[in-house]
């Protein structure tokens, strides 16, 4: 579970509430289902409209997954230049056959991996290796990049459908200017509609695409690493190498150390 994500959501709207509390205590004049209705209603209607619907379904489920943990850590790309050294003394002592099996075990949970194993073992270059994989990488991001955008498209139309609400509320309001009881609950219907536009745009679609984004890049970031290690075995580097190469895409910090990090 990302503790950031759900933590920053609640502060979030835990300190509007506050400031809200600290000038009034008629908390209900806040809630509006209407305003609601017509900014994330009209919002995901335009999505619908601007992209296939099975995207925008994957975009909007996309908003839960973002509350689990990332799959891709510090210390999980630490581990998989590890792995690969592992993979380089098994090649440098009994070939590339020795880790044929490594793609079978990783064809459900790593089919990316067992992919790039599968052209070392059947005899790719390394530059063969990198241009295939390079390509996989690229078009697998941008595949995944669209829930992030339509999220992002989405965040935009917010504020701009809480100004349709407040037109409607404005509209409603001039229309009964002869019943002064009428103005205050429209002028207020107004004025809620644009702050869900703000705050929806704000504290949840704008910041889930943008994290959703910087996830998609750190998986590509680990791929390509991955396919630096792939390719130097392709090229039967020998495992110091193998190491010094792939650290160089890492922050010092988390460098592997063939000496201390068996």
């Amino acid at each position: 579970m990302s503790i950031g994500t759900i933590l920053g959501f609640v502060s979030g709207i835990g300190l509007f509430i506050g400031a809200v509390l600290a000038e009034t205590s008629d908390f209900a004049v806040f809630i509006s289902l209407s305003s609601m209705i017509m900014v994330v209603g009209g919002a995901s209607a335009a999505a619908f409209i601007s992209y296939e619907a099975r995207y925008v379904i994957l975009a909007l489920k996309g908003i839960i997954k973002v509350i689990s943990a990332p799959t891709v850590s510090r210390n999980l790309l630490k581990s998989e230049v590890g792995r690969v050294i592992k993979w380089g003394y098994a090649v440098q002592k009994s070939g590339l056959p020795a880790i044929e099996a490594e793609a079978t075990k990783l064809k459900k949970t790593d089919p990316f991996l067992a992919f790039g194993i599968d052209m070392v073992v059947s005899g790719y270059s390394g530059e063969e290796v990198r241009a295939i994989l390079n390509t996989t990488i690229e078009s697998g991001f941008g595949r995944n990049m669209v829930p992030a955008k339509i999220l992002g498209k989405i965040g935009g139309l917010c504020p701009a459908f809480g100004m349709v609400g407040t037109l409607v509320g404005l509209v409603i309001m001039l229309g009964n200017l002869s019943d002064p009881e009428s103005l205050g609950p429209s002028l207020s219907i107004a004025l809620i509609t644009t702050l869900y536009g703000v705050l929806f745009a704000q504290l949840l679609f704008t910041p889930i695409s943008a994290k959703m984004t910087q996830r998609e890049e750190i998986v590509r970031f680990r791929n390509y690493l991955v396919t630096e290690g792939l390719c130097l075995l392709a090229e039967k580097k020998p495992p110091r190498f193998i190491q010094d190469k792939m650290n160089s895409f890492l922050d010092p910090a988390i460098h592997f150390n063939i000496d201390k990090d068996k």
